[in-house]
Order: structure tokens, then C-alpha cells, then sequence
């Protein structure tokens, strides 16, 4: 059996706080992430630090956010003043949303790209997703414990129930990978789902040309948003007038879920040049 680690804080069931205890995953995922000392670690909701004692000394700088005070004042109690002997990381400690926060101020204030690791809260796990792809020319990569089901839409395929806007953004913007599962009895308490351990690795330019970011997003989440509808008549709906039996060369009778990124990117696309549609109010 795994040692655990001995509990000291009482999880918020208001902040959504289940507490990484199994060491063995812990080393787990620092594996896969496999930090170089001249990487800037970037680490969400460390709770008990079950993470963070393993990133200690294997990156240059580690970055620790959440909005938990009792989480800052037990990790600059316990956890960052045992160093072991030999590289030390230089660590920052933010007391803050990471919602709220600028990755790419962070970023150039620190004179690297973010590598980004978290057991992050389920129900704020999209918003944070978003956030790192709103900001992710200052990310290499983000390495992310999430519920399964979460983790099959990031990686889902067309034609499948689970593919939708998480997937079609996110493969849009970064290689993803399933790295593993994990048990509810890794995490105190114990969630009543099983987890995942999913990599986003960040490209260079999106994986198709985008003539206009925010307008392809508002596409995207607005024909699934309809997904049961056809092209046609969730298209009619957002943009409040007609349109045309094709665009793009794409049959507009199809539904969203049958389209790859890359002909909902060039759907998008036409509808910004070609169209110059705006939304309706």
C-alpha cells in the first residue's frame, strides 16, 4: 500500500477542495511532467502540498496559487521551509483566483513560458481550461487532474456524444493526451468520481489558420450550444437572419458534432469574411 500523508487541513466542501493524499501519484504525475531546472513551474490549488514537496528542487522557479488562506499559511508554515539538500527552487506564493490572475504578465515578468500543473477544483475546471487558452502563448504546457468524463470530452473524436466545445478548442490549440486514470482513493475526501491526469502541450499558431479568435470561439460554442439542431438553424439562431443552404462548402444540414476542427474552423472563418456576420444582441 501507498504511504499517505497525514491530514492537516480540513477540506471546504464550498471551495471544491479534495486533497491529492497518494503519494505514489504524486510522483506520478512530477514524472510525466519531468521539470527541468530552468523551467518556471506554474502550480494550482496546492492544497496540502502533496505536489509541491515533490516540484521543490527540481525547477528553477516554482509559483503556487490558490485562494484558500489556511493553504498559503500551512505551505509557508510546513511544506516550503523543508528543503532537501542540494538545488533549491526559487518559490512564490499567491494568495488569488487563478482565474484572476495574468499568465502572460506573470510570464514576462518572469522571463519564461508557464509550465502549468493542478489537482484543480471539478466544477471551476472549463473556466480554468479557457483561462490557460486565453493565455496560452505565455504556457508550454498544462498538465491538469480532472474528472474522467471531463478528460474524454478534452480528447473526443467527431460523431461521438463526448465531442463538443471543450474538445474542439482544445485540440484546436494544443496536442492533448489522456496520460491516466486515478482512484477516489488517491484524494481526502474521496470524490464520488474517478479522476484523470490529461497534458495539453500548447502549439506555436492554432492547428488551423483562425482569421479571427473570439469569433470562431462565439461559432463554436454557439452551434453546440444547439448541438441537437442542424448547422442551418443553430447558425440562423445566433446570428438572427437566414442563411444559405452551404457555406465553406460545408452542407449546412449536418449538426455540429459531424464537423472536424478544422471544417468547423473554416465554417467560422467564411462566416467572418465572406458573411461578416455579427452576432445579434
Amino acid at each position: 500500500m501507498p504511504r499517505r500523508l497525514t491530514a492537516t487541513l480540513r477540506p471546504k466542501q464550498s471551495l471544491g477542495q479534495n486533497f491529492l493524499r497518494d503519494e505514489n501519484i504524486c510522483r506520478k504525475i512530477v514524472s510525466a511532467i519531468n521539470p527541468e531546472h530552468n523551467d518556471v513551474i506554474l502550480e494550482i490549488g496546492p492544497g496540502e502540498g502533496a505536489l509541491t514537496k515533490y516540484l521543490l528542487g527540481r525547477t528553477g522557479t516554482l509559483v503556487v496559487v490558490d485562494i484558500d488562506r489556511r493553504v498559503i499559511a500551512y505551505l509557508n508554515d510546513h511544506v516550503l521551509p523543508v528543503r532537501q539538500p542540494g538545488f533549491q527552487s526559487t518559490v512564490t506564493v499567491l494568495h488569488q483566483d487563478i482565474l484572476e490572475t495574468d499568465l502572460t504578465s506573470l510570464s514576462h515578468q518572469l522571463e519564461n513560458r508557464l509550465r502549468i500543473v493542478g489537482n484543480v477544483p471539478y466544477h471551476i475546471t472549463s473556466p480554468i481550461i479557457f483561462h490557460v487558452l486565453q493565455h496560452r502563448n505565455a504556457v508550454t504546457d498544462l498538465t491538469i487532474m480532472i474528472q474522467k468524463e471531463v478528460a474524454r470530452r478534452l480528447v473526443a473524436i467527431p460523431r461521438t456524444k463526448d465531442y463538443g466545445i471543450l474538445a474542439v478548442l482544445c485540440q484546436l490549440n494544443a496536442d492533448v493526451k489522456l496520460l491516466f486514470e486515478v482512484s477516489p482513493n488517491a484524494f481526502y475526501p474521496k470524490p464520488k468520481v474517478t479522476s484523470a491526469v490529461v497534458r495539453l502541450r500548447m502549439l506555436d499558431r492554432p492547428r488551423v489558420p483562425v482569421r479571427d479568435e473570439a469569433f470562431v470561439t462565439m461559432v463554436v460554442r454557439g452551434v453546440f450550444g444547439k448541438r441537437r439542431k442542424t448547422l442551418r438553424n443553430s447558425l440562423a439562431y445566433l446570428f438572427d437572419q437566414q442563411m444559405p443552404p452551404t457555406v465553406a462548402g460545408l452542407d449546412l444540414q449536418r449538426r455540429p458534432e459531424e464537423l472536424t476542427v478544422a471544417e468547423l474552423v473554416d465554417l467560422a472563418n467564411a462566416l467572418c469574411t465572406d458573411f461578416n456576420h455579427a452576432p445579434k444582441d
